[in-house]
This record gives structure tokens, sequence and C-alpha cells, in this order.
């Protein structure tokens, strides 16, 4: 969550850095400072009678002791209690009402990145050229069908739209890109290596600012109250909820390998077809620690950690900073890796390389001591893809194609998958 002292004592420079995401904050956010006002003032109005209560307490307690009327006295005490009574009850509904407000209030975005929606993304740096083919390339979708990997139509049977089954090499496909790509950040990349829950808690989402905004686009078990987790960004970040790290902890990365399930509430009928956009989906996924002053050249060697991946893969892809009003929540800001698929025609995103500043330490009490003893402060949390599998199999499928049908592999997977080529079955 944002620092709201940040809006207390810069308001008008606050309220404009959120207004760039999104001007119909405008209303929220003066709500909030209206209520941080009567906040105070209630705090202070309260603190200021129990005083006047002590010092009123003392006198009755000396009058009596003296034989003095003391029914005047008793009077105000009753009166100021009443006082005290309902505004420490006017205060915990200010104080539930901030919460609510601060808790839906987005990260403020990072100086320098473009102002304004997704049309003013900014292209930053391009890898690869895109394939040219003699052919007309085909979709993912009849490529996996033609080389027996990929079966839509059990998934939809299994589970509805949105679902795919992965079959003999397919599958194995699944398990090479896992090892290879935690191989790559865990041996030459410095991460540490963790399997978590696939299901999280409450805190866990809010943690991370999943909760309470994007419930709808979640996996819920009721009877539980807990969620599949949209990404592994939020166990692996809520390692350290509550605690305090020392000098020695940061920067610290972890690297993890899980399913992914969304929802996807907000983009019924979109990018339907194949891969493209699926409700369960495989990621590898990078999170690291970091302190304040470090964060923007962590962003920086964390984005370049997926790229390798990309790199090594040999996938054209293109590195886009995302303009203030297509930022994601919590971040502040975001680097998407996007990919060239050339079967569809189009670019498509396979990572999403994101620093969250402190919004996400607030959040989940996530500090650090800059030296034994010292006064804790916020860490840096940030995340990537590294990489989603979905789009990756795509472009892999789709610009690797020759005339055949066959898919040529590229030579780091090939350890992994063990053929250096895909060819569809008699």
């Amino acid at each position: 969550m944002i620092d709201i002292k940040r809006l207390r004592q810069d308001p008008e420079g606050s309220r404009a850095s959120l207004l760039r995401r999104d001007r119909s904050l405008a209303q929220s956010v003066d709500a909030l400072l209206a209520l941080d006002r009567e906040r105070r003032e209630t705090l202070g109005r309260v603190e200021a009678l129990k005083a006047e209560r002590n010092a009123a307490t003392e006198e009755v307690a000396r009058g009596k002791r003296a034989g003095e009327p003391v029914d005047d006295l008793m009077a105000r005490l009753r009166a100021s209690g009443e006082e005290v009574k309902v505004l420490d009850g006017r205060l915990r509904e200010v104080e539930s009402e901030l919460d609510r407000l601060v808790l839906a209030l987005p990260n403020f975005p990072a100086e320098g990145i473009p102002d304004g929606d997704a049309g003013a993304n900014r292209l930053v740096r391009t890898w690869g050229e895109p394939p040219v083919f003699d052919f007309l390339p085909q979709p993912h979708w009849e490529l996996a069908t033609a080389l027996d990997m990929l079966d839509l139509p059990a998934g939809a049977r299994l589970a509805g739209s949105g679902f795919a089954v992965f079959r003999g090499r397919g599958a194995r496909l699944i398990r090479a890109l896992a090892g290879f790509m935690l191989d790559l950040h865990t041996r030459e990349h410095g991460y540490v290596e963790i399997a978590p829950p696939y299901l999280v808690n409450r805190a866990a989402l809010t943690g991370t600012g999943q909760l309470p905004k994007f419930e709808e686009d979640l996996y819920g078990c009721g009877a539980d109250d807990l969620f599949l987790i949209p990404t592994a960004e939020v166990p692996v970040t809520n390692l350290h909820r509550d605690e305090i790290l020392e000098p020695a902890d940061l920067p610290r990365g972890y690297v993890a390998y899980t399913p992914c399930f969304r929802r996807e509430a907000g983009a019924h009928g979109k990018d339907t077809r194949g891969l493209i956009r699926v409700h369960q989906f495989d990621k590898v996924e990078l999170v690291r620690f970091s302190r304040p002053e470090d964060s923007d050249a962590e962003h920086q060697r964390m984005t370049g950690h997926a790229e390798a991946v990309l790199q090594r893969l040999e996938i054209p892809y293109r590195v886009v900073e995302l303009a203030a009003g297509d930022t994601g929540f919590a971040s502040a800001r975001t680097f998407d890796l996007e990919v060239w698929a050339a079967g569809v025609g189009t670019w498509l995103e396979a990572s999403s390389s994101s620093t969250f500043t402190d919004f996400q330490a607030r959040r989940a009490n996530i500090r650090f001591r800059r030296e034994p003893r010292a006064r804790p402060e916020f860490v840096h949390t940030l995340n990537a893809s590294g990489v989603a599998f979905p789009r990756t199999i795509i472009a892999l499928l789709e610009n690797n194609q020759a005339a055949d049908g066959s898919v040529r592999v590229p030579k780091a997977l090939v350890p992994y998958l063990g053929v250096d080529r895909l060819a569809p079955t008699a």
C-alpha cells in the first residue's frame, strides 16, 4: 500500500502522481485525505479529553480526602467519559474506512515512465529478427495438434474453455522448459529455488496486492478461505511476511516453478484461440528483495535474467516500458517482454518485470535493518516472469516451423528435450 505520510505531507503532488494512472482516483484520494484529517483531529480530541479526565480524577480524589464537594467534578467526568466513548467509536469507523481506501489505491507510478494508457507504452529495445518464411506459417494450435503435443478439446471436456491438455512430447516440453529455466536462474543468475504451496490465504494475497481489488480473477476454495495462486509471486514474496531481514540478507532472489490459475474475469472472449489466453498455465517466476536505493539496478538486472531465457531459446522479442495508465495496480514501473509469434503474426507478452518499491512490503510488513539493532525500514520487492510457458511455446513452435510441419528445437533446449526436431506423427 502507499505511504499515507506521503499523501499527508505532499497532498497535491501525491494526488497528481496517482491521477497519472487514472483520473477517476481523484474522489478516493480526496476522501482518504479528509478521513486522515478527521482521524488526527479526533485522536487529538480523545487524547486531550483523557488528559483532562486524569487531572479531574486526581482532583476528585483530593476533594474527597479533604471532604470537599465533588459532585460537579463527577458529572464532568461522566460527560467526558461519554464523549470519549463516542469519539472512540467514530475513530474505529474512520480507521476502518481509511484501511479500506488505502488498500484500494494503487502504487505511485515511477517518475520518468510515460504518461497515458497502453497506446503510450515505450519501446525500449529489441532482440533478434522475426523469421521470414517462403510458405504461409501455421498457428501453434494447428502445429501442436499435428505434432500430437496438444489436446485442447480434452482440456475443454475436463475443465472448460481455456484449459489445455499437453500430451507426449508436449508434456515433455513442459518439463524441459522448467528444467532449463530453473537451471539457468539457479546456476548462472544466483537465485534460490523455492517449491511453494499452490494455495494461499487472504493475508498472502493482500500482501502482494491481489486482494481486495482482484478477487473476481481468483479461483477460491470457499470452505477453507484459500485461493489457488495466480502466480508464484504471491507465496514467494510472502515468505518474509512480518519479518525483519538483516543487512547480509539483501539483495535476495528466489525462483519458483508453479502452475498459475487465473479466471481472467475481465477478459471474456478475448484472445481465445489456442494457448494465447488460458486459465491454467505454468510459469517460472523470479522474486527479488532489495534495499530501496538498489531497486532500480535490481530491476534492470532481473529484467536481464528474463531476457536471457528468451535469448537462449532464440526467440525474437522486444522490451516495452508500460505507461502509467497501463502499469499494474501494485507496480511502480513495468517492462513487458513481448515475443514474436509468426503463426498468429503478432507480439505476445511472455514476461512482465516489475518493481513495486515499498508498496507490497508495507502491506506484508517486510522490513530490513541497515545494521544490527538499527531501526527497521521497508524493503523494496520486485518480480518477473522468467518466463511464462504458453506464449513461449507459441513462439517456439511458430517461429521454428518448416514447410513439412516439423519444428526445429533451439540448441539450449535439446539436452532437456532429447531431440533437435519435432516431426508430425505418421
